[in-house]
């Protein structure tokens, strides 16, 4: 199930989220925590260039969201569909310098099934 985030102009991204885990890792946010993602992918969404203070490329196609408040890290897996759309995965609170693997393999395990699911 896909689930349109924001309005968009045409001129901007549309963001999407798909399978559920997005929602629910920021249910686990606090509002100014919600707030401060948020900002991160309006970034996303309006600008060409994005600092590596808040956007970094994984692997496989997948980028990572970074968002510091109060001395916590909030992490959002995304990758663009056609150039324009970017579609958010799952989302954890980082702890270590490390991404974990089995974050960075469930972010795969989505957009492999959102692919297969967008070509049905």
């Amino acid at each position: 199930m896909k689930l349109e985030l924001f309005l968009h102009h045409k001129r901007m991204r549309r963001i999407i989220t798909y399978g559920g885990c997005f929602e629910a890792f920021m249910r686990t946010l606090t509002i100014e925590q919600q707030e401060k993602v948020k900002y991160g992918l309006l970034l996303i969404k309006t600008q060409n260039r994005i600092s590596n203070k808040f956007v970094k490329f994984i692997e496989d196609g997948i980028y990572e969201l970074r968002t510091e408040y109060e001395g916590n890290t909030f992490r959002t897996f995304f990758f663009f569909d056609k150039g324009n759309i970017v579609v958010l995965l799952n989302g954890f609170q980082k702890k270590s310098q490390r991404i974990p693997k089995k974050e960075i393999e469930r972010a795969k395990q989505l957009k492999k099934s959102y692919y297969e699911e967008s070509c049905k």
